[in-house]
């Protein structure tokens, strides 16, 4: 049976891509690769959790997002008055959750002689209690907002709604029932779901109590991502994305250390690749496991790193070698874009690729490009020389040599002494942080160029805190220990402040709406890429741990 399951999932993967009858670069291994994912799917932890008071969600200005919550009444005045009484209730479960649902209806005096009809709100954040979702302009699906109109045909009943939500606060409204009868709602509660087993280890007592809080923060938001495969968020998109993949990774190596998660995901990335050899960019695990056909040419090259960083961690030199294969293939992506010169081709792969980098719309990415192939192509030679197969990459070294020189060359603005890119010379946070990461800054070049970013006219910003992880990596690589230690501080802890017990997608200090899908509603509030305040938290207790 679990081989016709996979011959199923095989097949669906070339359809989708569209090249059934092409030659699959992978033919020989892919079904391997897709009997160890399944292999190594973790089993869930399961925790019912139920809420712990009723709550009114009020206009505040000053809150985030002009919404906040107030306590207002224990439980039991939910479980024992009318329902028809109580629509629109707001219950409070205290932390965000992700799960199934469960609740149970009673008679009320008089028996039902009508079907019940209820509408159930979810929310991660007080504005989604709040307001209508409707009309809805998104640039996503509607389906992920979550509300769920269930009918109750008999009562007593104890109901399991059968999606899957992710929340803190659930709204419940009356939208229909009998004139002649009442009911009442007599429990409520959700089968929360993770595959973390064990909790983290505690921070130093010297470390400061926003450090520890957005630590803690930090581990609920990976918790709550970490179910069968690391997913972008519980809410939306609920898949596995090699970036978030990556950071959440890191994140777990320092903490949960969950590394069974992490080589489950590197097996079903290789098995559901494109028969091109390109790692995909995102995979679904149901109905069957099958990826998103949209390649992005960043994230491709990141798997590499992800592999690396396993094996550091871990040791696994057995599913290294076994995925080498796939690492080889990505480093083969950049080699038609890069020119005589040593620069990438940036207008072309600009057309022929999606190029993520960061959801700040504007942003010109050729700076970023160079520096993430470079650095992909040095992270792919390290992990090539620690499973003794360098001579299979000869050429990265020149390479890597190759294209360093002609950023500094071509990129470099000596006066101002920052990294430009595009033919615009824009300056932007992405731009200095890839150029350090890769090595094209020296450690003085970078530490002035990235301080002199607060200042400089017309910078471009980080978007989300995906690009913040970049660059608080590049600060630290140049000794800039403070600064790394204030944007986590000043950042997440501007989060924290506004009243987050997970993180969020998307966050700009300066606008509490931003969405890149025209509906801040539709916005992922428990976010995979987050997360990462808990990796260097922890992996550099003499910065963030004093």
């Amino acid at each position: 049976m679990k081989k016709i399951y996979f011959s199923i999932v095989l097949v669906s993967c070339l359809l989708v891509s569209g090249t059934l009858f092409a030659q699959d670069v992978y033919q020989k291994q892919r079904a391997g690769w897709l009997d160890i994912a399944e292999a190594t799917k973790p089993k869930l932890i399961e925790t019912i959790k139920r809420p712990i008071g009723i709550v009114s969600v009020v206009k505040d200005e000053k809150a985030y997002q002009g919404w906040k919550v107030v306590s207002k009444q224990p439980m039991d005045s939910l479980y024992t008055r009318s329902m028809k009484k109580q629509s629109g209730v707001v219950l409070d479960f205290g932390e965000h959750l992700t799960g199934f649902v469960t609740f149970k209806i009673e008679d009320l005096q008089r028996v039902a002689d009508a079907a019940l009809r209820l509408k159930f709100t979810f929310a991660e954040v007080p504005a989604e209690a709040a307001l209508p979702f409707d009309p809805y302009n998104g640039q996503l699906s509607r389906a992920w907002l979550q509300d769920e109109i269930v009918t109750v045909s008999e009562v007593p009943n104890t109901i399991t709604i059968p999606r899957r939500v992710a929340f803190r606060y659930v709204k419940i409204e009356v939208l229909g029932s009998s004139v002649y009868s009442d009911f009442k709602v007599s429990d409520i509660s959700v089968k929360a779901t993770t595959s973390v087993k064990e909790p983290a280890a505690p921070l130093a007592a010297t470390t400061p109590d926003l450090i520890k809080k957005i630590d803690q923060i930090g581990l609920n938001t990976l918790k709550e991502c970490m179910q069968t495969v690391y997913e972008d968020g519980p809410k939306r998109d609920r898949r596995l994305w090699i970036g978030d993949l990556y950071l959440e990774s890191l994140a777990n190596n320092y903490s949960f250390k969950n590394h069974d998660l992490t080589k489950h995901c590197l097996y079903m990335l290789a098995g559901l690749s494109y028969e091109d050899g390109v790692a995909p960019s995102n995979v679904f695990e149901r109905p069957t496991p099958h990826p998103q056909i949209n390649p992005l040419f960043d994230y491709a090259l990141i798997y590499n790193v992800a592999l690396k960083e396993y094996f550091v961690a871990t040791g696994d030199k057995k599913t290294a070698l076994d995925l080498w294969q796939v690492a080889k293939n990505q480093i083969e992506i950049p080699k038609k874009y890069i020119g005589t010169d040593g620069m990438m081709d940036y207008e072309r792969a600009n057309k022929e690729w999606w190029l993520f980098f960061d959801w700040r719309d504007g942003l010109n990415k050729q700076a970023g490009l160079q520096g993430v192939v470079i650095w992909a192509y040095k992270n792919t030679y390290e992990l090539a020389k620690m499973l003794g197969k360098e001579n299979e990459v000869a050429e990265l070294p020149a390479l890597i040599e190759k294209m360093t020189k002609a950023a500094h060359k071509n990129l470099y603005d000596a006066k101002s002494g920052l990294f430009v890119s595009g033919k615009d010379k824009q300056i932007s946070y992405c731009s200095q942080a890839w150029m350090v990461l890769s090595g094209v800054a020296t450690k003085a070049e970078g530490a002035k160029a990235l301080k002199a970013l607060p200042t400089a006219k017309n910078v471009v910003y980080p978007g989300a805190p995906y690009l913040y992880h970049y660059v608080i990596e590049a600060m630290i690589q140049v000794g800039m220990k403070k600064e790394a230690k204030d944007i986590i501080t000043n950042y997440w802890g501007d989060m924290v402040n506004k009243g987050a017990d997970t993180f969020w997608e998307v966050y700009d200090p300066k606008n509490d709406f931003l969405s890149p899908y025209n509906a801040f509603l539709v916005n992922s509030y428990c976010h995979a890429w987050s997360c990462t305040p808990v990796y260097f938290i922890r992996k550099y207790p003499e910065i963030f741990q004093k």
